[in-house]
């Protein structure tokens, strides 16, 4: 990624989920899979992907006269970046806020808490393990 602060627009950012999911992709099957309601034409999809090339988080494959894009910043790691940047700048560089936030604005289910918790105790230090 050229600027790893940079966070993607929301229609780069369901392009590259897209993307993501299929690995190895065209433009052709982008836009097949972006919802019909829409209204991407395929024009505004090879556009965008060629912009997301541009930025670094594709890079595209020639062959012939084929062009195949791939992640070039997995997911994993523009999750980090958009979370580090949320953190940063609406949450006052707290990431307990982020979470207290998280926590009081969604319903979670016995099951989603469970796992939230073996999570936390997970990341706990070995000493402080019960």
């Amino acid at each position: 990624m050229k600027n790893p602060d940079k966070l993607l627009t929301p229609v780069e950012l369901e392009l590259m989920t897209i993307a993501w999911s299929q690995g190895r992709t065209t433009v052709k099957q982008v836009a097949a899979a972006v919802p019909k309601e829409r209204g991407l034409a395929y024009t505004s999809v090879a556009t965008m992907l060629k912009i997301l090339e541009q930025k670094g988080f594709l890079r595209c494959e020639k062959d012939g006269h084929a062009h195949t894009f791939v992640p070039a910043v997995a997911k994993e790691t523009y999750e980090a970046t958009a979370l580090e940047h949320m953190v940063a700048r609406v949450f006052d560089g707290e990431p307990v806020a982020l979470v207290q936030r998280l926590l009081s604005v969604k319903n979670l289910r016995p099951d989603e808490l469970s796992a939230i918790e073996a999570a936390l105790r997970q990341l706990a230090p070995k000493e402080k393990r019960r």
